[in-house]
C-alpha cells in the first residue's frame, strides 16, 4: 500500500488498530450471517456513504466526530486526522464508488456483539485506478448507524 509507506510509525499504529479490526471483520463476514433486517442494511449503507463523503472532502475531524463510539475508543481524534490525511491525500479525489457487498453481522472478532453491516465498495480515485474500501457501520448506543471501522486497499 503506497499510502501506508508514507505514514510515520505512530500514524501506522493508529491506522493499524482500525485495520486489524476491519481485517477480522472481513474474514468473519463470509462465515456468519447476521440477523439484521433489509432496513438495517439500507440505513447502514446510507450512514457509510454519508461518512465517506466527509472523508472524501478531507474533513477527517468531522468524520471522527460522526463515527461510532467503538471507533472513537480505538483511535484518538488527532491520530485519526493525521493518519487519514496521510493515507487518503496521495490517492487524490474520488472519481467513482460502487457498492460491491453489504453483509449484516451480529458478532465480530475483537468487537462487542451488536448489529453491524460489513460493506465493501469498489472505488476509483484520481491516483488509484482500483481500490476496495471496507467500511463497517454499527448500530451505536444512541440508536444511529455510525461507522466503527474503515480500511482502503
Amino acid at each position: 500500500m503506497f499510502a501506508h509507506l508514507l505514514l510515520k510509525r505512530s500514524h501506522r499504529v493508529a491506522l493499524a488498530v482500525a485495520a486489524v479490526a476491519i481485517g477480522a471483520l472481513v474474514l468473519n463476514a463470509c462465515k456468519k450471517s447476521g440477523e439484521s433486517t433489509g432496513e438495517d442494511k439500507d440505513a447502514a449503507i446510507d450512514a457509510a456513504k454519508t461518512w465517506l463523503a466527509l472523508v472524501d472532502a478531507g474533513d477527517h475531524g468531522r468524520a471522527w466526530d460522526e463515527a461510532a463510539s467503538y471507533f472513537k475508543s480505538a483511535v484518538k481524534r488527532e491520530d485519526w486526522i493525521t493518519a487519514a490525511t496521510a493515507a487518503r491525500k496521495p490517492l487524490g479525489k474520488l472519481i467513482s464508488r460502487s457498492l460491491k457487498s453489504a453483509t449484516p453481522e451480529t458478532s465480530l472478532p475483537g468487537a462487542p456483539d451488536g448489529r453491524y453491516v460489513v460493506i465493501q465498495f469498489s472505488t476509483k480515485l484520481e491516483n488509484k485506478e482500483s481500490a476496495i474500501e471496507t467500511i463497517t457501520p454499527m448500530l451505536d448506543k444512541d440508536g444511529k448507524w455510525r461507522v466503527s471501522g474503515y480500511y482502503i486497499k
